[in-house]
């Protein structure tokens, strides 16, 4: 009989400790403990010893979580055991906390829409089993997801409602949680004293509570928040220390991020010719110092990123090493940088869309199975019916089976066909039209022509068009032409530069509309620096079976809109365009002549030779400088 009792008592014990573990991993998962490596262990020698219960569930709900900045691989192992286990007992609370794990594991591998269908299932459960404290922790799991995804109105959204929750619950871990993630989202639309806010809430409540893997968190976003205020001093200050404690708790996805945004605040250093940094014990003298300091942090994340399998560090900090290459003049490791971000990020849009493929692939078996077991429940009602309701019944059945099937399927094929035509239609408008203007033709079958009054023209002309194009086959002549301005739409994607069109060999854009841009002549600039950059590589490789480009930049007022009925087009008119053509016209191989209009507004980003008055076709003597 003691020995019965003192068994009951350490099960109930056990249930105690795991039901904690689970409440911490899974209502606050912006403080779990993270044991390392050997607190995995200890509970790897625990599972066999598991017997198929609620307490199995947590065990592997726990471990799936622990994994998950380890080896996100596994923890998605162990995430669905524990899935499949709190299925097959009907525990509505072990299915919501796997949920969980699941969304984390994909998040860290950058499988976002994976992610954000296991999240929204964790919310709708915790909701249906009124546990508010879950449902406001998976918002915030939520709104991070679409945080990466860079749907801001929904990060907003759920951010918001997750901190309300937690304030009515007066949940001082879940509301430093919250402030810290709407210190991320005000960061990333540019609003850094709001994000400075909220970043310091979040971390005045983690130190009252001694959560110090939330520290480092806090601290890391701060030093992030203070490289683009350009206070470099206080960004490596902040980020060293969220260094060495991520690096102490084991943390390699928190170390990662550091290492990498420690290495940027160095070419940030280097790069800025306006602010002199001073030096001290983090910052060394010189820019050659700063340079060094900057390629070898930020080789050390991307090797950190790639033992987790996190392609969004790898993306990110290699497109910085390929800058920090480029500024120390080693042409050859800047290439094979850039060529890294480029790889990664085409095998990101890949995965992608191998999930979505296999998703409609898992859809499609789950449908069947659920027909199969259809039919299967039909034949045992067969067999406890007399024959002649049995004859009657079956052939109504069948009959009614093959009608539903059948309209089953010319229902879906009609709709898989009208859902990609409607995509291919879409597709094809916004690759005519900017968004905001597509959206006008559709929801009003026009769209009015609109005057914008701060825009930058960008003209580009291929000087030697017609002796390279002697050289080349015509095939060879519109692939060059094609690989040529398919970079220069690349380079204007990225500073949210508006194509125009193309006039055979020339190349038009602009910056400040459909909607308006503050940095539109600054944008502008630095795209025609990257085109140049590119052309002068071209034609390294290449020879003269390329081109040489003049480049052409004004600034002043447009009228933009759509022209004709037919074959219509996206259009701008004015004397701005007339001057950035006339720029164009009069630079130089190899050069960006600007207007003094655009001069006056981008004068102290950049370096410039004033080229003195120049005489302009139809308009008189105009002052132009070369960008340096």
């Amino acid at each position: 009989m003691f020995y019965l009792v003192a068994k009951i008592v350490a099960v109930k014990a056990v249930r105690t400790i795991l039901c904690l573990l689970l409440c911490v991993f899974y209502t606050m998962p912006s403080y779990a403990r993270k044991e390392g490596q050997l607190y995995i262990d200890s509970l790897l020698r625990e599972l066999p010893k598991a017997t198929d219960d609620s307490n199995k569930v947590m065990l592997l709900q726990i471990l799936s979580n622990e994994f998950r900045k380890v080896d996100p691989n596994e923890g998605i192992r162990y995430g669905e055991e524990a899935l499949a286990l709190a299925e097959q007992l009907g525990w509505k609370q072990g299915i919501a906390s796997a949920y969980s794990a699941l969304g984390y594991n994909y998040q860290y591998k950058s499988e976002y829409p994976r992610a954000l269908e296991y999240f929204l299932k964790t919310l709708k459960a915790d909701q249906e089993a009124g546990n508010k404290k879950g449902a406001a922790s998976a918002m915030q799991s939520i709104a991070n997801v679409y945080q990466y995804q860079k749907n801001y109105a929904k990060v907003q959204e759920y951010h918001l409602n997750a901190l309300k929750v937690f304030q009515e619950l007066k949940d001082k871990h879940g509301i430093a949680s919250a402030e810290g993630n709407l210190g991320i989202f005000y960061f990333s639309q540019g609003d850094y004293d709001k994000a400075l806010e909220y970043d310091y809430k979040s971390l005045q409540i983690a130190e009252e509570l001694n959560a110090v893997d939330n520290i480092a968190l806090n601290l890391g976003n701060i030093g992030n928040v203070y490289l683009y205020k350009k206070d470099y001093a206080r960004a490596l200050q902040c980020c060293f220390k969220s260094l060495r404690i991520f690096q102490t708790l084991g943390d390699n996805y928190g170390a990662a991020i550091d290492l990498g945004n420690i290495g940027e605040i160095y070419l940030g250093i280097a790069q800025d010719t306006l602010i002199s940094v001073p030096p001290d014990s983090l910052v060394p003298a010189g820019r050659v110092a700063n340079l060094k300091k900057a390629i070898g942090y930020l080789e050390q994340s991307i090797v950190a990123s790639r033992k987790i399998s996190q392609l969004d560090n790898i993306i990110e900090f290699s497109q910085y090493l390929s800058d920090a290459y480029k500024l120390s003049g080693d042409y050859k490791s800047a290439l094979e940088s850039y060529v890294l971000y480029s790889q990664t990020n085409d095998s990101v849009y890949s995965t992608q869309n191998s999930q979505k493929i296999k998703l409609l692939e898992n859809k499609q078996a789950l449908d069947i199975k659920d027909r199969d077991l259809q039919i299967a429940r039909l034949a045992v009602a067969k067999e406890r019916n007399e024959r002649v309701f049995f004859i009657a019944g079956i052939i109504a059945l069948l009959v009614v089976i093959v009608v539903v099937l059948r309209n089953y399927n010319t229902q879906k094929r009609s709709n898989v066909l009208l859902t990609g035509e409607k995509k291919r239609s879409d597709d094809l408008l916004l690759n005519i039209l900017p968004q905001e203007v597509a959206n006008e033709l559709k929801e009003k079958g026009t769209a009015a022509a609109r005057y914008f009054d701060n825009v930058t023209v960008l003209f580009t002309d291929f000087v030697n068009f017609t002796q390279a194009g002697e050289k080349m086959s015509p095939q060879q002549l519109i692939d060059e032409l094609h690989t040529c301005f398919k970079a220069f739409d690349d380079i204007i994607d990225k500073y949210r530069i508006e194509k125009i069109k193309t006039i055979g060999d020339a190349y038009l854009a602009v910056s400040g509309l459909p909607v308006a841009q503050e940095m539109h002549a600054e944008n502008v600039v630095k795209a025609a620096i990257e085109i140049n950059v590119f052309m002068q590589r071209r034609h390294e490789q290449l020879g003269d079976k390329t081109f040489d480009i003049r480049i052409g930049i004004h600034s002043g007022s447009v009228v933009a809109g759509i022209v004709g009925v037919k074959k219509f087009a996206y259009d701008i008119w004015g004397d701005t365009v007339n001057t950035a053509a006339r720029m164009e016209q009069n630079s130089e191989p190899g050069k960006i002549n600007i207007s003094q209009t655009t001069y006056e507004l981008v004068k102290d980003k950049f370096t410039f030779t004033y080229r003195g008055q120049i005489q302009a076709k139809n308009k008189g003597g105009m002052s132009m400088y070369f960008v340096e």
